[in-house]
C-alpha cells in the first residue's frame, strides 16, 4: 500500500490564503449601510477666530461622531457596542443623493449653521450684524427628472421666469403653483457664470414618495437659501471637512465669547452640542449619546445638551452610563447657556 505524504508547508500556504481571502472579504465588501460612533470634541479656539477677538483660559469644544459605509466587519462589530449604530442607507442619504451630493449638502448645512451662530452672536453682545439673501443654492437633484439634466448641484438659483428668488421657500412657494407640462426658466449662476436653463414640470417618480396628484415639480431637493452675513468684525471659521448644523450653539458661545471681555471659560473645558437659528434657539440633534462619550473621552467639565427632542434625557442617561464626572446641562436657548457659564 503506498501513503502520498503530504507537505506541511502546501497546508500552511492554504490556510494563510484562506485567511487572507477572509479578510478581504470582510473589510473590502460594502453593505448598504452606515455604521455610526463617538468621535471627537475639538478645541473652537482653532477653528473660529474673531477680529480682535479676546482670548480664553479654558476651552469650548464641538462635538462630532464619525459615520461611514459598513463592511461585513464593522456591521458584525456595530451590533456589539453600545455606542455604534447601524443606519439603513436610505436613512443617511436621500433618495439617488451621490455620495458627492451628500457631502456637498452637509457643508452647506455647516455654512448656514456657522452664519446662524454669527447672527445669534453679535446680537447676544450687541454689535451690528447685517444679513442679505442672494438666491438659492441647489444642493440635491432627483434622478430620472427634468432638472437633473439642466441645473448641478451648487448652481445659485437667481430667477424664475424672470420673478427675482432670494429665498428657498420663495423658491418652493413659486413651483408649488406649476402644473405638469408646463416650463419653468432658471437663470442660475454657476461658477460665477450666469446660465439660461429651461426645465419642464413633471410628476415626481413612484419610488419617491410625492408621486400622486399635485405632486409634481422639477426635480429640485433641499435647496438653502444663499445668505451673506455682514458684521464689522471679521469672523473666519476653519472646519474642514466637519458637516452638518450640530455645532450651532458651540460656535455661537465661541464668536460670543471672542467678542465680549469677561472669559466665559473660566479654565473649564466646555463641550456641548445642539443646532442653532437666528433667534438664539437651540435644537435637537442625533447622536447626542455618542458625543457624551466623545466629551468625556477629552476630559470635558461641562457638556450643553438641547432640551428639544429628549436630547438632555439621553444625554443624562449616556452620562451615567459611562459613569462620568463631566455635568450635563439642558438648555433651550444661547442666552441660557452663556447665563450658566456667567455664574461659573
Amino acid at each position: 500500500m503506498r501513503f502520498t505524504k503530504k507537505h506541511p508547508y502546501k497546508s500552511r500556504t492554504y490556510a494563510i490564503f484562506a485567511v487572507v481571502v477572509a479578510i478581504i472579504l470582510l473589510t473590502v465588501i460594502k453593505l448598504p449601510f452606515y455604521v455610526t460612533y463617538p468621535g471627537d470634541a475639538e478645541s473652537l479656539d482653532n477653528m473660529v477666530t474673531v477680529e480682535g477677538g479676546n482670548s480664553e483660559t479654558g476651552e469650548l469644544m464641538l462635538t462630532t461622531i464619525r459615520i461611514g459605509k459598513a463592511n461585513i466587519l464593522q456591521y458584525a462589530i456595530a451590533h456589539f457596542n453600545k455606542y455604534q449604530y447601524i443606519f439603513p442607507e436610505n436613512q443617511i442619504k436621500r433618495e439617488w443623493e451621490s455620495d458627492s451630493e451628500y457631502d456637498h449638502r452637509q457643508l452647506k448645512v455647516m455654512e448656514m449653521s456657522q452664519q446662524a451662530a454669527i447672527i445669534t452672536a453679535f446680537k447676544l453682545a450687541g454689535e451690528q450684524v447685517e444679513i442679505k439673501n442672494e438666491g438659492v443654492i441647489v444642493t440635491g437633484l432627483i434622478e430620472g427628472m427634468p432638472a437633473e439634466k439642466k441645473l448641478a448641484v451648487g448652481d445659485i438659483i437667481q430667477s424664475v421666469d424672470g420673478k427675482k428668488i432670494e429665498t428657498s421657500e420663495e423658491l418652493l412657494a413659486y413651483l408649488k403653483e406649476k402644473k405638469e407640462g408646463e416650463t419653468v426658466t432658471f437663470d442660475i449662476n454657476r461658477n460665477g457664470k450666469m446660465i439660461a436653463a429651461e426645465v419642464k414640470v413633471q410628476q415626481f417618480p413612484k419610488d419617491y414618495g410625492l408621486a400622486g396628484e399635485n405632486k409634481v415639480g422639477v426635480g429640485i431637493v433641499g435647496p438653502v437659501t444663499k445668505r451673506v452675513v455682514n458684521t464689522e468684525r471679521k469672523v473666519t471659521f476653519n472646519t474642514n471637512s466637519i458637516g452638518g448644523p450640530s455645532a450651532g450653539l458651540m460656535f455661537t458661545l465661541e464668536i460670543y465669547n471672542q467678542l465680549t471681555d469677561k472669559d466665559l471659560t473660566k479654565g473649564y473645558k466646555i463641550a456641548g452640542t445642539g443646532e442653532i437659528n437666528e433667534n438664539g434657539d437651540v435644537g435637537a440633534i442625533g447622536g447626542i449619546k455618542q458625543k457624551v462619550v466623545a466629551a468625556d473621552n477629552a476630559d470635558a467639565d461641562f457638556f450643553f445638551a438641547p432640551v428639544d427632542g429628549n436630547n438632555f434625557k439621553e444625554a443624562e442617561e449616556a452620562a451615567e452610563e459611562i459613569k462620568t464626572k463631566m455635568k450635563i446641562i439642558p438648555v433651550k436657548t444661547a442666552q441660557e447657556a452663556i447665563d450658566y457659564l456667567s455664574n461659573l
